[in-house]
């Protein structure tokens, strides 16, 4: 995609978070992001060939070849279609030593508010959850649910890192509803704190 080479990324974080991808070489975690920034995602982590969990859906296909071009690989199941075949082979994926992410609030939304699809692999495998928003200085915004957004060319990206959220061996089923509750709030502040970032910028 010739436009993502026009874009400049820069990358903070909350205190004593250490940014993926950057402070170092990213394996057996899972990775969650709001499912609007799709596409600034895709391209700016091509490089760690991580393996998504897509919807089954029609769209789900077509986002599944568009981030194959990239180089990921695609697991395909949802909340509502084939997610626990999706967990068990992500299950896989986590042990063999790469990542696994998961648009938190896809396929259908609603928006922000996280399914149990990550929340639940972690605890299967114990594997750390990271969390992270890609907000574009300027884009264009689609009047879809999740209010899907195409970096403008030449734009300043934000790449926004929050607290990774860990579940222990204890957790039982009970506490999975107050854990993915805990990770929209991580998710909304690294999205807030993307914002307010880039509008410090422009001050």
């Amino acid at each position: 995609m010739l436009v993502g080479r026009t874009w400049r990324f820069e990358v903070l974080a909350e205190e004593g978070v250490t940014p993926a991808f950057h402070g170092f070489t990213p394996g057996r975690e899972i990775y969650c992001f709001w499912h609007q920034c799709v596409l600034a995602s895709a391209y700016y982590y091509r490089s760690t060939h991580a393996t998504i969990l897509i919807s089954q859906s029609f769209d789900g296909e077509l986002i599944t070849r568009t981030l194959q071009c990239f180089g990921y690989h695609a697991v395909r199941g949802s909340s509502s279609r084939g997610g626990g075949e999706g967990l068990l082979t992500l299950r896989g994926v986590l042990d063999e030593g790469t990542p696994a992410i998961f648009t938190a609030d896809g396929p259908r939304g609603p928006i922000y508010r996280a399914k149990l699809g990550p929340i639940k692999l972690a605890e299967m495998t114990g594997a750390p959850i990271g969390a992270f928003h890609l907000q574009p200085e300027k884009a264009w915004t689609m009047s879809s649910w999740d209010r899907f957004q195409i970096p403008k060319p030449f734009t300043r990206i934000a790449v926004s890192w929050g607290q990774w959220t860990i579940i222990s061996e204890e957790t039982n089923s009970q506490e999975l509803g107050p854990i993915r509750d805990s990770l929209d709030v991580v998710l909304e502040r690294a999205r807030e704190r993307a914002c307010e970032y880039l509008c410090k910028g422009r001050a």
